[in-house]
């Protein structure tokens, strides 16, 4: 119960400082609650200590802010898809260092390998749930 008590306060003050930034993804409708998810998906799947904690979510926070200006860019410039995602794995080449040192090996391969099953987790809901409104809308048909 502690433990859990102790991850909903961290989940809580990262929440405050994700929406105390300048949050480019309120632009897009539910920006701000995926953001919100991917936070405490992370948080849940490597199970961070608060010391690790406090190290780690600062670090996350300045890379995630460049990954979202490359991709801001890229959509303004109308930069082809491979070198955006070039960009991107310089971004995350350069990063993997401080999470290094924030986590350990070990743990900054986990917290690559768990953004990935983020997107494929939102991806899969998404699909999900349009299916289930396709379902609402037109009864009679089915997958």
């Amino acid at each position: 119960m502690k433990k859990f008590c102790l991850i909903y306060v961290a989940i809580s003050l990262l929440t405050l400082g994700v929406f105390a930034q300048d949050n480019e993804s309120s632009q897009k409708p539910g920006g701000g609650r995926i953001a919100v998810l991917k936070i405490a998906y992370i948080s849940k799947q490597l199970n961070l200590t608060p010391e690790e904690a406090q190290r780690f979510w600062p670090v996350y926070n300045q890379y995630e802010g460049e990954i979202k200006r490359v991709r801001l860019e890229a959509i303004q410039n109308q930069e082809p898809e491979i070198t955006t995602e070039e960009k991107i794995l310089n971004i995350r080449k350069r990063y993997n260092g401080d999470f290094v040192k924030a986590l350990s090996p070990q743990r900054a391969d986990q917290f690559f390998k768990c953004e990935k099953e983020f997107g494929a987790f939102i991806t899969k809901e998404l699909i999900q749930r349009r299916q289930m409104r396709m379902q609402q809308r037109h009864p009679n048909l089915r997958p």
